[in-house]
Parts: structure tokens; sequence; C-alpha cells
């Protein structure tokens, strides 16, 4: 049974383009750092996917899995640290919006 890979493709596609608009739209520095997980999380569905469609029937590419878990524990890092960053800039700030924040000066 041959799963059907353009399901997946086709939602990775949707799941990047909401990451691209909680980017560009949004101007909470905490929606931005979910709009940043939500595109690797598109990323992530979309090297499975054709992990599975270069491989044998029923089998995910091992090098595929193994690439996607490394990136996930990477991504839980880095996300951990931008969270502690965005912490630190509202306690020093008292703001999250960065339009505010850009025009701030050292």
């Amino acid at each position: 049974m041959t799963p059907n890979i353009e399901w997946y493709l086709i939602t990775a596609i949707i799941l990047f383009f909401i990451g691209i608009y909680c980017l560009v739209v949004k101007r909470n520095a905490i929606r931005m750092v979910i709009g940043i997980e939500i595109i690797t999380s598109a990323i992530h569905l979309n090297f499975i996917a054709v992990g599975v469609a270069v491989s044998p029937v029923g089998v995910v590419d091992p090098l595929a899995q193994t690439i996607v878990m490394a990136s996930i524990v990477i991504g839980a890092a880095v996300a951990t640290v931008a969270l502690m960053l965005v912490i630190r800039i509202y306690d020093h700030y008292k703001t999250l919006d960065v339009k505010k924040l850009s025009k701030l000066r050292w």
C-alpha cells in the first residue's frame, strides 16, 4: 500500500505559508518564534514525505529520519534560547512589539 505523498506535501506547503504569515503579519515576538517553529515543522514533514517517496514501498528512508530527528533536537534548543531572549526583552523593555523594539537604541 503506497501512501499518498501529495497530501503530505500539500499539508507541508500549507504549514509553511501559515508560518510565513505569522512572521510577516504578527508583531509579537512570541508569535514570531511560533511562526518559525511552524516553518520548521513544515520542513520536517516535507523531508519525511520525500524520504518515503524515494524509498521502497512502506519504508521510510532512515537517513531522512535521522536528519529530521537531529533537526528537531537542534530546533528545540534554538526555540528555548529564542524564548529566553524574548523573556529578557520583556523584562527589560516591558513590550514584545517588534516595531517598538526596532525603534529603541542601546
